[in-house]
């Protein structure tokens, strides 16, 4: 996953959602050339708690972080990457078990590509499940809304 990064100076138009499939705008403006940030950097690029950093360091979700010569954690752009799409995992609601055992999986090689691509292949069925579900959901609260607009529902 790939964050591209849009200099304040540049006056381009911020791309717009038009429809559920549209880019989002990137998240994380990373400075040009940039390649090494401190834990309080990342909190402010992603959202994320010193904590939850440490914790994810701490549980095998992110690999090994450098430290730099007085012990303080360096992200690089790639560790920045993985917690983009550790974020998007969160959103499917996938399981931080699951998460783990797919950070195991990826830092165990090539070998692991099909059990990879299970683990992501079974929570994509969980996600459409749950878009499923939500549809559902919404189309009940849309006839309940119009039952009120039409002034039948009291």
């Amino acid at each position: 996953m790939t964050v591209m990064h849009t200099p304040a100076a540049t006056s381009r138009p911020t791309p717009t959602r038009t429809g559920t499939c549209a880019p989002e705008p990137p998240r994380h403006p990373r400075p040009d050339g940039q390649d090494h940030y401190t834990i309080s950097e990342v909190v402010a690029f992603t959202g994320l708690s010193a904590h939850t950093l440490r914790w994810y360091e701490r549980i095998g979700l992110m690999s090994h972080i450098d430290r730099s010569h007085t012990g303080q954690r360096r992200y690089r752009n790639r560790d920045l990457d993985w917690l983009d799409f550790v974020g998007k995992l969160r959103l499917t609601g996938m399981p931080v078990a699951d998460m783990v055992r797919y950070a195991e999986l990826v830092r165990a090689g090539d070998g692991t590509r099909a059990a990879r691509r299970a683990l992501l292949e079974a929570t994509r069925g969980d996600v459409l499940t749950r878009i499923a579900e939500l549809q559902d959901a919404l189309a009940v609260l849309d006839v309940k809304i119009g039952l009120y607009a039409e002034g039948t529902e009291s």
